[in-house]
């Protein structure tokens, strides 16, 4: 049996989560990546409580997240609920179908319900935010993470 981790199908169903949060608008894969990311760590930028642990080098996660994302929404296409769009200014762009929030309601689990508010809340905090924006708040997170990776280094006395 295939582990539902990581997959297209739980993937396909966070990004349609952060779609129909952000619509009518539509995003970019970078756009999704960091809004995907920001949906499961919440709590790293003083929002919700993250739906995932806090792990150590989470941050690692944007590096393999978009073709993770990307098979996710391939499957979300097959199924008629996330379009494609194509702009000569804009590239690829990606849009929730007219029944993507009715297949949505449809889910009703304590994850999914929490999945819902952590899109809506991205959506209302960093919606607007521009690629070089989300790429800042990367770097500053790498940089605390770091700082208190050298922390324990130095109250251990032992590398990592």
């Amino acid at each position: 049996m295939t582990s539902p981790f990581n997959s297209p199908l739980e993937t396909g169903i966070r990004t349609l989560a952060i779609l129909t949060a952000v619509f009518p608008r539509s995003l970019d894969l970078q756009h999704l990546v960091y809004f995907d990311y920001l949906v499961l760590h919440s709590g790293d930028v003083e929002g919700p409580d993250s739906l995932h642990a806090p792990l150590p080098l989470r941050l690692g996660e944007l590096s393999v997240r978009r073709g993770l994302i990307e098979r996710g929404i391939f499957l979300m296409m097959s199924r008629q609920l996330v379009e494609r769009l194509v702009s000569s200014s804009d590239g690829f762009q990606y849009i929730a179908s007219e029944s993507a929030s009715a297949f949505l309601s449809m889910m009703n689990s304590q994850y999914i319900l929490k999945l819902k508010e952590r899109a809506e809340w991205v959506a209302e905090t960093f919606g607007e935010s521009t690629i070089e924006e989300l790429q800042a708040l990367e770097r500053r997170f790498f940089r605390e993470w770091s700082t208190q990776f050298h922390s324990v280094d130095r109250a251990g006395g032992q590398g990592i």
